[in-house]
């Protein structure tokens, strides 16, 4: 029988701050493959050696200077790089993918937040943000067909009515106005994609992945949003143990915690 591997999507909020909190996790949970998201740092700075001592002796990263983005991939086995869609109209380090000795790829996305003002005329970051959604479904449309993958990230967007604390309250604000969730949705239906968290989560269920920082008690407000999304192609959602999905929420607490919590899935490759 196939021996499932565990993969982690977490949103670090900056890897070197919080190698920490990732050793913990590690320590806690076992994964076998972590997808980090806006690690904030270049490929010279990632602090690979705290992975190696993890047991994560391979690692693809994407940095760059500046700026809140970077993502990587790290893994107790070998991996390859795959091809990812070209989605990020800036050249932000916002895409990464890796292929699994099984064949499975795993595609790790971190989408623009698009900032505050939710009108492209008037803010360009929300305008980037549109233009990262519209590629999305034709991007990934575009790659060979037949493949099993694995889409993961940190996507920006809470695409259903209880993916927010409050759907009416939040209709105007950026990560669930209609204008995103509708691209979300569309790009991930033309892609082919699965929604693994709604498939394990029933969608009359509130579901959260992200609290604000700006929150006194987050966990008392309970102000969430499920911004932190797992996908999978149907060649790989017949090895994907949807039962497993699980959303950490332990790890938003305690010491400098990111403001998501990592989330994971079993996959039989």
């Amino acid at each position: 029988m196939p021996k499932p591997i565990k993969i982690v999507s977490w949103n670090i909020n900056s890897v070197r701050l919080r190698a920490p909190n990732i050793e913990g996790f590690v320590a806690a949970e076992k994964p076998d493959v972590i997808c980090l998201q806006e690690t904030k740092c270049q490929d010279a700075e990632f602090p690979l050696k705290v992975f190696k001592e993890m047991g994560f002796g391979h690692v693809l990263m994407r940095g760059q200077r500046g700026g809140h983005a970077g993502v990587a991939i790290a893994s107790r086995t070998p991996l390859e790089a795959a091809e990812t869609p070209d989605l990020c109209r800036e050249g932000h380090a916002r895409c990464i993918a890796a292929r699994h000795k099984s064949g499975l790829e795993i595609h790790n996305i971190y989408l623009p937040a698009g900032g505050d003002v939710p009108d492209a005329a008037v803010n360009d970051k929300f305008a980037h943000k549109l233009d990262f959604l519209d590629r999305l479904g034709p991007g990934y449309k575009k790659l060979k067909k037949g493949v099993p993958r694995l889409l993961v990230g940190d996507l920006n967007v809470a695409p259903h009515e209880n993916d927010v604390w409050s759907h009416k309250q939040l209709l105007g604000i950026v990560s669930h106005t209609p204008e995103e969730t509708e691209r979300l949705e569309d790009g991930r239906k033309v892609a082919g994609f699965a929604d693994i968290g709604r498939l394990a989560v029933p969608a009359e269920q509130k579901l959260y992945t992200w609290w604000s920082y700006r929150a006194a008690d987050w966990a008392a407000a309970n102000k969430g949003r499920r911004l932190d999304h797992i996908w999978a192609s149907k060649e790989a959602l017949e090895d994907t143990k949807v039962e497993s999905y699980r959303v950490h929420l332990a790890w938003r607490g305690g010491w400098k915690p990111s403001d998501h919590a990592p989330i994971s899935v079993q996959v039989s490759v």
